[in-house]
């Protein structure tokens, strides 16, 4: 038999479907799963080995360590955690991974269909989204083994190819050409679960051996950090050095498992003959055992690691959110000035985040780069701020009654009045940030007299914010009126560059339809943002004077 007469539009087909159910149980996954994902990375990983269970457990419920990877990039950059903190994370990745191949070793082909037909009926009769989500996991989990039955019906012909059999020969006896053969399949696939996948089907067929098999689990590890590498191309510092550490961390994991492999060959051949373990399981304990004794070795070294990964790509990165909101506890301030005291001390930092989010939003308009990573920062940003949000409202709305004078009342109804507004000018900022968005991802641009127009008003938005908490910590009636004067022109602004944008439009000056179509909305939002900054004055100001 030759490689001519292997079915591989079968096994193609089969590695369609095979590829096709994993994305679709992922992402149906990660639909269930929801933002509790992303609290619980915010809430659990004050310490690496928190960061290491998270990035595990999530992993496995997500069906993606890039995802994971990439997440933990957006954490960085919003200042909701260090390089440290998201190694564990990356780390714990490819621990979770793992556990695509050991459904794999399940081996329940059988009941593949059944899966299928009960995902595609709950489809069907069911508007339910949370059901849906349900069953496209059912569908995708249905899809995995139904292909890999597929595939493996055409993969095990390869045992009968000369030319193959002397390539697993080589596998074995030289383990540095099944390492790479790993890192290649997974580049090409974009999928260690799918390359080991294949592996375990090669394996069960008897096309190669198990000692040619454990090469390729780590070359595997090392492909997978590919789409990481590829993601943080072009991007920012942080996505560089999460991508550069997944590498580094998967580098030192294959070569600890070069020194191990023949001790891990034995111990699983060993589980193996005296468990009855199926060859596919048998793939996917090894893939754990692996992944578990790097961890170990690994982990120890995290901050080493860290700085090495900061000397070999130096720069500056994001500084840390250091305010911890959950400190906001009434038990801890039982005197209602320091409560108030340590409310407003918040809101000053709310008050620093929304105005550089507005900064994020204004050079991702008007930069032009447009670039994916800033955008998820934009919303990561916007993330804290609506926790902060949250945490000073709480604290504020739980202190009690007899704790605070009729004065106290007051103040503590003008701190809410200001988080409010705050959270609506983070809220607008990011639909702003929108909208530019579609300008960017239609490969649009704004003309440069309405470039210049919205800097005029951004200025003028910073300039307000600033003077309204002037105004809140000095009650100066002059700052007070520059406010109101301030917020008639950023109206007039408003006004005039709505105007000389239709003026622009019926000139035939501004032709990208999406850019025409969203720049009034954009405006509305900017000229929005200075009434709240405005209100924050008007509230101050009927507060105490």
């Amino acid at each position: 038999m030759t490689f001519s007469d292997i079915r591989w539009g079968l096994f193609l087909g089969g590695l369609g479907l095979f590829l096709f159910g994993i994305s679709l149980m992922g992402d149906s996954l990660k639909s269930i799963a929801g933002d509790k994902l992303r609290t619980y990375i915010d809430k659990y990983t004050s310490k690496p080995w928190q960061g290491l269970l998270i990035g595990a457990v999530m992993t496995a419920a997500i069906q993606s360590s890039s995802a994971t990877t990439a997440i933990c990039i957006g954490f960085i950059r919003a200042g909701l955690m260090s390089l440290e903190q998201s190694a564990g994370i990356i780390i714990g990745a490819n621990i979770g991974t793992t556990i695509t191949a050991f459904l794999i070793g399940l081996n329940i082909d059988q009941l593949s269909v059944y899966l299928i037909f009960i995902g595609a009926a709950i489809l069907l009769f069911s508007n339910n989204k949370k059901l849906h989500d349900i069953a496209k996991v059912t569908i995708g989990f249905g899809l995995l083994f139904y292909s890999l039955s597929i595939m493996g019906d055409t993969l095990s012909e390869l045992k009968n190819v000369p030319q193959f059999v002397n390539f697993a020969k080589m596998c074995t006896n030289n383990p540095l050409i099944g390492l790479f053969g790993g890192v290649i399949l997974t580049i090409c696939m974009q999928s260690s679960s799918a390359s080991i996948g294949i592996i375990q089907l090669f394996y069960e067929s008897g096309a190669i051996t198990f000692l040619g098999v454990i090469p390729f689990l780590y070359g595997a590890n090392v492909g997978t950090t590919i789409t990481a590498i590829i993601a943080s191309m072009g991007g920012k510092i942080t996505a560089k050095r999460a991508a550069a550490l997944h590498l580094s961390f998967n580098v030192i994991g294959c070569i600890i498992g070069l020194l191990m492999m023949m001790p891990l060959y034995h111990f699983t051949s060993f589980l193996a003959s005296t468990f009855g373990i199926n060859p596919m399981m048998q793939i996917a304990i090894t893939h754990i055992l692996f992944n578990l004794a790097a961890t170990v070795v690994v982990f120890p070294f995290i901050k080493q690691l860290c700085a090495f990964v900061r000397k070999v790509l130096p720069g500056d990165e994001p500084k840390k959110f250091e305010v911890n909101i959950e400190e906001l506890n009434p038990h801890n301030f039982p005197v209602a000035s320091a409560a108030l005291s340590a409310a407003y001390k918040f809101i000053l930092e709310m008050k620093k985040i929304v105005k550089e989010n507005l900064e994020n939003t204004r050079q991702y308009m008007i930069g032009g780069v447009g670039d994916d990573e800033d955008f998820d920062h934009i919303e990561e940003t916007e993330n804290i701020i609506n926790k902060i949000d949250h945490q000073v409202t709480s604290f504020l709305t739980s202190l009690s009654i007899s704790q605070l004078t009729q004065d106290s009342q007051h103040i503590s109804t003008l701190y809410l009045e200001i988080t409010k507004n705050l959270e609506r000018i983070g809220d607008l900022s990011v639909n702003v940030a929108e909208f530019a968005k579609m300008v960017h991802d239609d490969n649009d641009a704004f003309s440069n007299s309405a470039y210049d127009e919205l800097n005029e008003m951004f200025d003028t938005l910073y300039k307000m914010l600033d003077q309204a908490f002037e105004f809140v910590e000095t009650k100066d009636i002059i700052t007070y009126e520059h406010i109101l004067n301030d917020e008639a022109e950023l109206d007039t602004l408003e006004y005039q560059s709505r105007k000389n944008h239709f003026t622009r439009l019926v000139k035939k000056e501004c032709n990208g339809a999406v850019a025409s179509s969203v720049y009034a909305d954009i405006l509305g939002n900017i000229e929005r943002m200075g009434d709240h900054c405005c209100n924050i004055a008007r509230n101050c100001f009927e507060t105490y004077l």
